[in-house]
């Protein structure tokens, strides 16, 4: 289980588009789901000094530019489900399957992962597996899943919109993992008009009692003031 990193070293995450953030921390960054609908896609794997993939759907992994940045730097890794493997089979010496309760240290990060299946859309479309990250003990990003880690949690980010997504099961998933504050994440598909209404059905005055934040693209918050 890996442990909170110490109160006096700030961490930093930074809201990409859609599902796809990064985390700073003493001048080193993690990349999380660098997707197919985020533009910078490329600058951001550049800069990453370790990627980690929740699973194989194209918001959430650009297999070309993932590829293209890991044969470009011979020092990145990445961290995923064994499901994504075959994409990245050129870089396959730097591509790490993760199984639940594993635990390692990245970039100076320390990662704990839970893998379960993907939310199901639909009983008719296949599911893929979905590993969630706990990073520092603090911060977890469940994928596109209702995943719980049974754990304390300061920051959970939060897919708030998708083809998978119930706002009532999103408020039951909030209040069952009780972390201290939400961000949102997974949140193209929404207009100015629904991310506004976010608050309403999931921040800290709706039946979940948790602050919700909804950060714009290229905004940061500093986990540490959690």
């Amino acid at each position: 289980m890996a442990d909170r990193w110490p109160p006096e070293v700030s961490m930093q995450l930074t809201k990409h588009t859609h599902a796809t953030v990064t985390l700073t921390k003493n001048g080193n960054t993690l990349l999380i789901d660098p997707g197919t609908f985020t533009p910078d896609a490329a600058e951001l794997l550049a800069a990453a000094d370790a990627i980690l993939i929740t699973h194989e759907h194209f918001d959430h992994f650009d297999a070309e530019k993932i590829v293209a940045a890991m044969k470009a730097r011979e020092g990145l890794h990445l961290y995923g489900p064994a499901t994504i493997a075959d994409a990245l089979s050129e870089v396959a010496d730097r591509v790490h399957a993760v199984s639940t309760g594993e635990s390692f240290d990245i970039a100076g990060f320390a990662v704990d992962t839970f893998v379960a299946d993907h939310a199901v859309i639909h009983p008719e479309i296949p599911l893929v597996d979905n590993a969630g990250f706990l990073i520092d003990g603090s911060v977890f990003h469940p994928g596109d899943a209702y995943l719980n880690p049974g754990r304390t949690i300061e920051t959970l980010l939060l897919p708030v919109s998708g083809p998978w997504i119930s706002t009532e099961q999103a408020i039951d998933y909030v209040r069952s993992v009780k972390p201290q504050r939400s961000i949102a994440i997974h949140d193209i598909m929404l207009s100015p008009a629904g991310k506004s209404s976010l608050r309403m059905f999931l921040g800290e005055n709706s039946l979940t009692g948790t602050p919700l934040e909804t950060p714009d693209v290229g905004e940061s918050r500093d986990l540490s003031a959690a």
